[in-house]
């Protein structure tokens, strides 16, 4: 259980960086530029390299050492603080932080799919629903901490001083990863093409594919994150502190429910669970876009991390347990992919529907085209609502 804790205390803590860069960028930019277009160029800066790289990605996590490439890519995380933390000293253009945030990204692409595939690794088959429950509060916790810890930090430090601070997170970050023991053990060769390996698995299961397509296209519409500089700023008229309220209320939620989650017995009916939380969390984002209270805002934020705490432990469970320890590696990149593209390029899909629209209808659109997916999801994937419990899930070969 030891190395558990330090591959959760690792992801935790990389977590927190990310968190503190995302929170800080949004604030300065949007406070030099007031453009929403620019928070759409922050999402999409750092989702560009995942969907590039993912073919790439994969293959090298399927061949060579996980926990060595995540202890690099925490390193990589503090390398691009340190960086944003010099443009802002310089006042650099938008597009140096544009271009920092794309390095990021690709940092994230390596990052995801080696610690998705190490827990896998270092975690028994029965441990997995309590290891990500509990990776999924600690990191929650940590973007807890981390908007708030950045809003407080805006009222009395420049933000190169906030960005620079990234980088003992991430020392800390690589040092637990580090200190796990070597996951290298025989692995499939990847050919050229053997990228087309975790696609194909994929598309195979319709547990799977259908849990991934109702995240990435639901999540992806519903997301407000990237909008809420807008919503503290022109919708509740609060300052930097209320701006990190607001960032902080969603993973308080999600902690919430890990806690909770917990004490509850296994569900059930899984799919149905994932089904129902999406759909109510589409329901809450259009009650966020027509709030115009912090308190109301926040509570709404709280319900849905509340919400996507139950789909991220479903959904990353169902895949560790699906998913064949020699091709998990090209899985967890193509998995990457569906998830930066339901949260980075979701936050350039509401700062560019904002900018198209107004903040308050882009949000209640999303909201709306999230429970639509959810409905469409229903009628095309039947089996996920019938999906027996997750123990009782085995990859194919074991069946």
């Amino acid at each position: 259980m030891g190395r558990i804790w330090r591959f959760i205390a690792g992801r935790a803590l990389n977590t927190f960086g990310r968190a503190v860069i995302n929170t800080t960028v949004l604030w300065e930019l949007y406070a030099r530029t007031h453009d929403k277009l620019v928070l759409a160029g922050v999402g999409m800066m750092q989702v560009i390299p995942v969907i590039a790289l993912f073919v790439h990605v994969g293959a090298i996590v399927d061949r060579f050492d996980r926990q060595r490439l995540a202890t690099i890519a925490a390193l990589g995380t503090g390398t691009v603080g340190v960086g944003l933390g010099i443009a802002s000293w310089l006042s650099a253009p938008v597009w140096v932080y544009l271009a920092l945030l794309l390095l990021q990204g690709c940092v994230v692409a390596i990052h995801s799919p080696a610690t998705s595939a190490l827990l896998a690794n270092i975690a028994p088959r029965g441990m997995l629903p309590r290891a990500n429950r509990l990776l999924s509060s600690l990191s929650e916790t940590a973007q807890i901490t981390a908007p708030a810890c950045a809003g407080l930090a805006l009222l009395v430090l420049e933000a190169r001083f906030v960005y620079v601070a990234v980088a003992l997170t991430a020392i800390a970050s690589a040092s637990f990863y580090r200190s796990l023991p070597p996951s290298r053990e025989p692995r499939i060769v990847a050919t050229p093409a053997d990228w087309r390996v975790g696609l194909r698995f994929i598309f195979r299961s319709p547990l799977l594919l259908s849990a991934l397509t109702l995240d990435m296209f639901a999540i992806l519409f519903a997301g407000v994150v990237a909008l809420l500089p807008a919503i503290a700023t022109d919708l509740l008229h609060v300052g930097p502190f209320g701006y990190g309220i607001l960032r902080a209320s969603q993973p308080v939620g999600a902690v919430a429910m890990a806690i909770v989650g917990g004490r509850l017995p296994a569900w059930r009916r899984p799919g149905r669970v994932l089904l129902i939380v999406v759909a109510l969390y589409g329901l809450a984002t259009i009650g966020i876009g027509l709030s115009t209270s912090l308190p109301l805002t926040a509570v709404l934020l709280f319900a849905c991390g509340a919400l996507d705490n139950i789909s991220v432990v479903i959904r990353l469970t169902l895949e560790q347990l699906l998913v064949p320890d020699a091709i998990r590696g090209r899985v967890a990149a193509v998995h990457n992919v569906f998830i930066g593209m339901s949260n980075e390029l979701g936050a350039a899909e509401s700062g560019l529907a904002a900018h198209l629209f107004g903040t308050v209808l882009a949000i209640v659109g999303g909201g709306v085209a999230a429970v639509v997916v959810t409905a469409v999801v229903v009628v095309k994937w039947p089996e996920l609502a019938r999906m027996p419990p997750l123990a009782e899930l085995k990859p194919p070969d074991d069946s």
